[in-house]
């Protein structure tokens, strides 16, 4: 008879850094008056909620800062009382807000990576620093490349294809990373010509008061037509910035694998796949250039399997 698996609580954080003026940075950790420990900002997923969500809200609530998410950090996880503890970590720019003492953390202390190291108590929390001070990778992305949500069907379309607008599940999506993405702080929102593409990002763009503007060379038939002019605009949107910040793109599933094969990226989910994904609604978290790029693979921002039913 096989043992059953231990329970897993799904939580989520994020490892908070500011720059110095010496062009250094600092990391936050937090004391936790009811174990007496110091460690990096996280908490349990509640119910229905996604864990980068989680991640920004934990943040928020236990720290007072306001943050910008970075690129995803590691996974940790370790045993507690009743099961299996399992933490997702985001890189976060701290970008305002202030630290007041509350019920679950009574004191933040900004130190040098070295320092946070040596003042947090657990070990998974030193490997999460450790990732943060990575030289391979930027910290934070510079592009968020979507793919359209779910559009009506091509078959029962009478008009021309660019013109076939999103059905109520793609407008759920829209609205969902209406939600979601913010937290990346974009800072410009460009759309291929279809109009599906364009109604997947138009409530963002409400959202945030940008316009949405036109990249041509995104468009599916724009892109087989000439590759290299859009692989040449995916590489100017890539190209690190001053402060944080992202542009993001919609575009089409038969353009978004063939721009990040000749990134470099390569995905490992399905054996002998060869093109990475690009589900309908998702989104690709880019930063960096081939050789020493950073991709995350988001397929949607539904509630995490593992959040509280």
């Amino acid at each position: 008879m096989s043992a059953l698996a231990e329970p897993v609580t799904a939580a989520a954080g994020g490892v908070v850094w500011r720059p110095c003026e010496d062009g250094g940075l600092e990391v936050a950790v937090a004391h936790r008056p009811r174990y007496d420990d110091w460690s990096l900002p996280k908490g349990k997923l509640d119910r229905g909620e996604h864990a980068l969500t989680a991640a920004v809200r934990e943040v928020g609530e236990e720290t007072g800062l306001r943050v910008v998410v970075g690129r995803r950090s590691l996974r940790t996880c370790y045993p507690v009382a009743d099961g299996l503890k399992q933490v997702d970590y985001w890189v976060m720019q701290a970008v305002g807000g202030a630290f007041e003492a509350n019920d679950e953390v009574d004191d933040l202390r900004w130190l040098t990576p070295e320092q946070a190291t040596d003042r947090c108590t657990y070990e998974h929390d030193r490997a999460v620093i450790a990732d943060l001070v990575r030289a391979d990778v930027p910290r934070m992305p510079t592009l968020l490349l979507v793919r359209h949500a779910h559009a009506g069907s091509r078959r029962d379309w009478d008009g021309p294809d660019d013109l076939r607008p999103l059905e109520g599940r793609g407008r759920r999506e829209a609205a969902r990373l209406a939600a979601v993405l913010p937290a990346f702080a974009p800072t410009a929102v460009l759309s291929a010509p279809p109009t599906r593409c364009q109604e997947t990002v138009t409530p963002l763009a409400e959202r945030l008061g940008l316009p949405v503007q036109p990249l041509p060379e995104l468009g599916e038939q724009e892109f087989s037509a000439d590759p290299q002019a859009g692989l040449a605009a995916v590489e100017r949107l890539l190209a690190p910035r001053s402060g944080p910040g992202v542009t993001v793109v919609c575009s089409q599933g038969g353009a978004i694998p063939s721009v990040l094969l000749a990134l470099g990226v390569r995905w490992e989910g399905v054996p002998a796949r060869l093109h990475p994904p690009a589900a309908k609604g998702s989104v690709w978290v880019l930063g960096g250039r081939p050789g020493a790029l950073s991709a995350d693979y988001h397929r949607d921002f539904d509630a995490d399997p593992a959040a509280p039913a």
